[in-house]
């Protein structure tokens, strides 16, 4: 019989709300550092948030948007270097910003991962962002020793195809030496739960403002956060007698997931 072994988890929007208030800022602030006259709205920002990774992002928008300008004589010959150090230099900015605590976990998360290093459960991350906001993250979050907490940091350019494609999930199974059918992933947004079960995990979603009205047809359990003892969760779809994510609701939405 499968049992769950492992957890699986995004990063943006899903560990922690980075994106409107952390990376939105950082490649503003990006754009005024290489005088690049672009500035991304909350709104443009949630538009641009239906493809994966910064530096396609950026690419999309220059692609996509009449107020994408060229700012250089250069500039659409030289774009894809241009992205490139435009991506370094955000990637600066927002870890400048996790280092000052202006961005915290989501509720109920450092409680969800704690208690599922005493129940014996292996963790991973399956995210589009680069390695280096993930471990700032967690460092700036949970400290510097919880990097190890997770075996697996799958990450940025890791693998060619990102979300929705399942490559990254897939990757991390791969490492883990893990069926799907031994793991849950948890997600924030309709490309996340599209990669996590194109890679056939079992998938528990927490909203955040910009994916309050994303498809989740497919999902185990859609919850708008964690929940702890201050803050009590709302389950938005599925079934979940508990006011916060606990382990035990781990286990038994992992037996339905496997019939």
């Amino acid at each position: 019989m499968n049992t769950l072994e492992a957890l699986i988890f995004d990063v943006d929007g899903t560990l922690a709300d980075t994106e409107r208030d952390g990376h939105r800022v950082a490649f503003n602030a990006a754009f005024d550092e290489f005088g690049v006259n672009w500035h991304w709205s909350e709104e443009v920002y949630g538009e641009l948030l239906a493809v994966t990774g910064g530096k396609e992002r950026m690419r999309f928008y220059y692609d996509n948007y009449d107020e994408a300008d060229e700012i250089f004589d250069d500039f659409k010959l030289r774009i894809d270097e241009i992205i490139t150090e435009l991506h370094k230099a955000k990637t600066v900015h927002y870890t400048e910003l996790l280092s000052t605590g202006a961005i915290p976990l989501r509720t109920g998360v450092e409680r969800l991962l704690n208690e599922a290093r005493e129940h014996g459960l292996r963790l991973a991350i399956a995210t589009t962002t680069t390695p280096e906001n993930v471990t700032s993250l967690l460092e700036h979050t949970l400290g510097k020793e919880s990097i190890e907490w997770f075996e697996v940091i799958a990450a940025g350019d890791i693998v060619p195809a990102k979300k929705p494609a399942p490559d990254i999930y897939d990757y991390a199974l791969k490492q883990m030496q893990l069926d799907a059918n031994q793991c849950l992933a948890f997600e924030d947004s309709s490309n996340g739960i599209l990669s996590s079960r194109g890679a056939d995990l079992a998938t528990i979603i927490t909203v955040n403002g910009y994916t309050t009205d994303h498809d989740f047809d497919d999902a185990a359990l859609v919850l708008d956060h964690m929940g702890d003892e201050n803050q009590a969760c709302k389950v938005l779809a599925g079934q979940m007698d508990n006011d916060q994510l606990n382990v035990d609701t781990l286990f038994e939405i992992h037996r339905n997931s496997i019939g």
